[in-house]
């Protein structure tokens, strides 16, 4: 959420060991370190839902004033932050506050770090790094949740958003779900073929069958959640391996549901 970015720190370290001083849009590696008002952080942690079973990883972790509001969610948080000042100064707050046993900060560039253990990905960075990192999010485990300052992806649709009113600049949430990948041909338990077309979290597609064919209308994925509508019938269903199993619903009627993958 700042760092190695735009920074979500009000106090920026000139060079030193110990010392750290007020300084606006501060050179960073890949951008400027930009002071994001305060209250985005608690903004930004509920738009993610953070509790204490989340992990939360928090790219270019500047003062590490995120990490820190997380970890006294009782969750766990890890920033990482190119500058070593930085990381200092954060660890410092850290011991100060009284939740280094679950703050933890380390040195390091936000596009070789590894983050699969994250639920939650926090970053206030420039749409040019949203672009770079958009892989690296979407190859995060189903229903990983992705929250942004500010600035989006351009491809991939925010699944929600929060404005602060009371806040004059850097004021908008963002949020993305990592939804399952599902695009490819599926055969359904009475025989038929169900085509799968994925943009991000939207689904397009076909089901094919002895008789006719039927568009699929609405469909849409959230984290392993997927949700169709064809024909008449509304289906949802949860991605296990590679098997869509839930339930269909009809004109009142409802009955259990599945689909085998057959390709990608």
């Amino acid at each position: 959420m700042s760092g190695v970015g735009l920074a979500v720190s009000l106090l920026m370290p000139v060079v030193g060991h110990t010392q750290a001083t007020q300084q606006f849009a501060q050179p960073g590696k890949d951008v400027v370190w930009v002071p994001t008002p305060g209250v985005m952080v608690d903004v930004m942690l509920d738009l993610a839902r953070v509790t204490a079973e989340d992990v939360v990883v928090d790219l270019g972790s500047g003062d590490g004033r995120l990490v820190i509001a997380a970890a006294r969610r009782g969750a766990r948080a890890r920033g990482v932050e190119y500058n070593p000042d930085m990381v200092r100064l954060s660890q410092q707050r850290a011991r100060e506050t009284g939740v280094h046993d679950r703050a933890t900060f380390v040195e390091g560039d936000m596009f070789e770090a590894d983050i699969t253990d994250a639920t939650v990905v926090a970053v206030f960075l420039l749409t040019e790094n949203m672009r770079r990192l958009q892989t690296t999010f979407l190859a995060l485990p189903p229903g990983t949740r992705i929250v942004s300052n500010t600035f989006g992806m351009p491809e991939w649709p925010a699944d929600a958003r929060v404005t602060r009113p009371d806040c004059s600049s850097w004021c908008t949430a963002l949020l993305w779900v990592v939804p399952a990948r599902v695009g490819g041909e599926w055969q359904v338990t009475d025989g038929a073929v169900l085509r799968l077309d994925q943009h991000f979290q939207k689904v397009t597609g076909v089901l094919t069958g002895p008789d006719a064919g039927l568009t699929i209308q609405g469909g849409s994925v959230t984290g392993p959640a997927v949700a169709l509508t064809i024909g008449a019938a509304s289906i949802t269903a949860r991605l296990e391996g590679d098997r869509l199993v839930g339930t269909w619903t009809e004109r009142g009627r409802t009955g259990p549901w599945s689909a085998t993958r057959l390709s990608r």
